[in-house]
């Protein structure tokens, strides 16, 4: 091999082989001079126990890419899984990769180079793929720090993009959130928790697919509420950012929209309001309460510009 660091690739999996096996593709075929270990964690689901030697038995494995499968026995969910993963591997760095995303050629050198000696995290911008249509997300930068994360989420920084060093999972980093509800907003949590601790690496190239259509999260209405309580309850110095803050009571408020919760979604929407006039989520939220619009139809009119609510 080289001096270049070794790699352990995460990959959920719940109910998706042909998107799994994509997935692996994706990892298997990248150019990069140093050594890749894959582990598929099956969650809810049972292994597949003839992918480890079908794909073992294939050139990958003779360039030093192992596919290792391991079942989920962490807290069932996204997080756990991810910890599983975290857990079965030993290489120098950790990534992250969903079930039914893709990594573009050049995403794992590219990205390797940019950690540098000083980051602890390193993420790309990505390409949004809904139904056929694709969009890139840039962040418009190269190093993203706490503020940024506390004004947005900032979606290009998708979990699927993530680059660890694993020392730092290990260490004072500490691993995925297990009691995010519903294992969703785990992944802002942890671009806050790193952010805070060092400025994150960015490559502003997209490098990864991300598939937004038949997500197993997008129409769980009571989840996304619940997420969102807990990561201002986790991170309450969003209540400081303005346009933070009035971002995720607009969420909130059209999730309560969406489920017909007229008065909440009123509620939230007005406390957006207060923090920040211009925030578009809080007509969006008011206009749905009232029966104008429905939450579904303006998701897909945005997801199909590569944005969402």
């Amino acid at each position: 091999m080289t001096d270049w660091p070794s790699v352990g690739v995460v990959i959920p999996t719940h109910d998706r082989p042909q998107q799994m096996r994509a997935a692996l593709r994706s990892v298997l075929t990248q150019f990069y001079p140093g050594a890749i270990e894959v582990v598929v964690v099956f969650d809810r689901a049972k292994p597949d126990p003839g992918l480890e030697a079908e794909l073992n038995g294939g050139p990958a494995a003779t360039e030093g890419r192992p596919v290792r499968v391991v079942r989920n026995e962490r807290t069932p969910g996204l997080a756990g899984a991810r910890n599983t993963g975290i857990a079965a591997v030993e290489t120098d760095l950790v990534a992250f990769l969903d079930d039914d995303d893709e990594w573009l050629p050049g995403k794992l050198a590219a990205q390797v180079a940019a950690l540098g000696t000083e980051a602890e995290l390193c993420t790309t911008a990505i390409e949004v793929d809904y139904r056929g249509k694709r969009n890139a997300r840039l962040a418009l930068k190269s190093t993203v720090r706490h503020v940024d994360l506390l004004r947005s989420r900032m979606m290009m920084l998708h979990s699927s993009t993530f680059l660890f060093r694993r020392s730092a999972l290990l260490g004072g980093l500490g691993l995925v959130a297990e009691d995010a509800p519903g294992s969703q907003n785990e992944d802002w949590d942890m671009l806050l928790r790193a952010s805070r601790r060092r400025p994150i690496a960015h490559v502003d190239t997209p490098y990864a697919l991300v598939n937004w259509a038949g997500s197993h999260f997008e129409t769980r209405w009571d989840t996304k509420i619940s997420s969102l309580r807990w990561i201002l309850d986790r991170h309450p110095e969003i209540h400081g950012s303005p346009e933070g803050a009035a971002r995720v009571y607009g969420q909130i408020a059209c999730w309560h929209a969406a489920i017909g919760d007229r008065k909440e979604a009123l509620r939230w929407a007005l406390r957006a309001t207060k923090a920040n006039p211009g925030e578009p989520r809080a007509a969006v939220a008011a206009a749905a309460a009232a029966g104008i619009v429905g939450v579904p139809a303006v998701m897909a009119a945005l997801h199909r510009r590569g944005r969402g609510i």
